[in-house]
């Protein structure tokens, strides 16, 4: 395999959009012929009365229903299968982090399939032969890890698979074998900041480091540019789940003008979440995905619950992918608060472009005295909490103000001392709901 100017595949990567549509009709009529295979598709598809052989359009994939965690928790995921299980080699498994995990079986070409998908990811980002890449997420059970781990290698990079935690061993690996690309979970890519100046290691300085993958949890275009500055590198967002294999579905090209869609793996619709219509290009909506390169357990029309919208036109790298924006938040993220609907993604860009502010926040919701209040607390930089009162009292109440601007209502801003909120290397839990308890329900 060749590569050049960036690009991994270049035979699919620089497809127009009528090739990609072909193809996509192609692999679709495929994986439908697979799914006729299944115990649970073969019945999804009586109840729904839709012949797999009738498809003659991408259009047609709207006569089936849609599939989300609900389904795959309501069944054996053994009759999702299309193949034996013999010739399953792997499962993995959502973190759960809304819910019970679901399940996804993975054979020998899934995962072939798989690392070169991701490895195209990281190619595009500027990943060669000649970097050292600290993967720097759990192993597991979790895709995370494992999708770039393989894809470093298949690029031929020297992997150092530290995964979570022991944040000073981290550092001290970077500095060691001289670490020139990270994959690391947004919020703690900050909190890592205050043990390289814990250690007086200054990342810009004293690393190697040019490029990171940010993956796994949403994050804002503020905390990217707060991470590109601190540590002197190259940020990615990377997007995935494990429903669709995990990291990779999606990816920034070096114009950073939106992720790209594999939509050679991938069927992307972009609907209303409430009426489940398509959506105009360009519009806000959930993204709804179709497997169509996946052997073991295809699946057809997942809703994501993720909310973003497509970009309009052609990206200057030269590849024609449709294009998502940042992930927004979840559907199932949002909370009402006094009528009003809010994403923690807006109160995150608010904390993040406010000078002081540290690399921690937490939204809580209480029931007091019968009405809905919304605190937030707010990690403050070292220097400005010890230093004069005043300071804090103006930063608390630009902070609300800017607050009350963008989510329409006023929270109660707590301004706490830096590592006072809870730090984990996983996922960060930004919002803690305590309404339903206080009403006993």
């Amino acid at each position: 395999m060749q590569q050049d100017a960036g690009y991994w595949n270049p035979e699919f990567e620089l497809l127009d959009r009528a090739e990609i549509a072909g193809l996509q009709l192609q692999r679709l009529k495929e994986t439908l012929e697979r799914c006729s295979r299944s115990p649970f598709y073969r019945e999804w598809f009586r109840n729904a009365g839709f012949d797999p052989a009738s498809l003659t359009s991408l259009d047609d994939i709207r006569r089936l229903p849609f599939m989300d965690k609900a389904t795959l928790r309501g069944d054996d995921p053994t009759r999702f299968l299309t193949v034996g299980l013999e010739d399953i080699v792997r499962m993995h498994s959502s973190s759960g982090t809304t819910g019970q995990a679901t399940v996804i079986f993975h054979t020998a070409g899934d995962i072939n399939t798989w690392s070169n998908m991701v490895a195209r990811c990281m190619y595009m980002a500027g990943v060669r032969r000649s970097d050292v890449f600290q993967n720097m997420m759990g192993y597991g059970l979790f895709t995370g890890g494992l999708g770039l781990h393989y894809a470093a290698e298949r690029i031929g990079a020297m992997v150092i698979p530290a995964g979570s935690g022991n944040s000073k061993r981290q550092i001290q690996l970077m500095q060691e074998f001289n670490t020139t690309v990270i994959h690391i979970i947004p919020s703690y890519a900050l909190y890592l900041l205050e043990v390289f100046k814990e250690m007086g290691v200054d990342p810009k300085k004293d690393t190697q480091l040019r490029i990171a993958v940010l993956g796994a949890e949403p994050h804002t275009e503020g905390l990217r540019s707060r991470v590109q500055e601190a540590y002197g590198l190259k940020a990615f967002n990377c997007y995935g789940l494990s429903e669709m294999s995990g990291p990779g579905v999606a990816f920034e090209c070096p114009e950073k003008q939106g992720l790209h869609v594999w939509e050679d793996y991938y069927l992307l619709e972009v609907l209303d979440p409430a009426s489940l219509e398509p959506v105009e290009e360009g519009k806000e909506g959930e993204l709804v995905f179709t497997s169509l390169c996946r052997e073991g357990m295809p699946l057809l029309r997942y809703r994501t619950h993720d909310l973003a919208s497509t970009y309009i036109g052609d990206c200057a790298c030269g590849r024609c992918h449709r294009r998502i924006s940042r992930i927004k938040g979840r559907s199932d993220d949002m909370f009402i608060i006094k009528g009003v609907n809010i994403f923690p993604m807006q109160v995150e860009k608010i904390l993040l472009g406010a000078l002081g502010v540290g690399s921690n926040y937490q939204i809580i919701l209480d029931t007091i005295e019968s009405k809905d209040e919304m605190r937030v607390l707010v990690e403050v930089a070292g220097e400005l909490w010890h230093g004069e009162v005043r300071e804090l009292n103006r930063l608390r109440a630009r902070i609300a103000e800017e607050l009350r601007q963008e989510i329409l209502i006023s929270p109660i801003i707590e301004l706490v001392e830096p590592g006072f909120l809870p730090q984990t290397e996983s996922k960060a839990v930004r919002v803690m709901d305590n309404r339903d308890q206080a009403r006993g329900d």
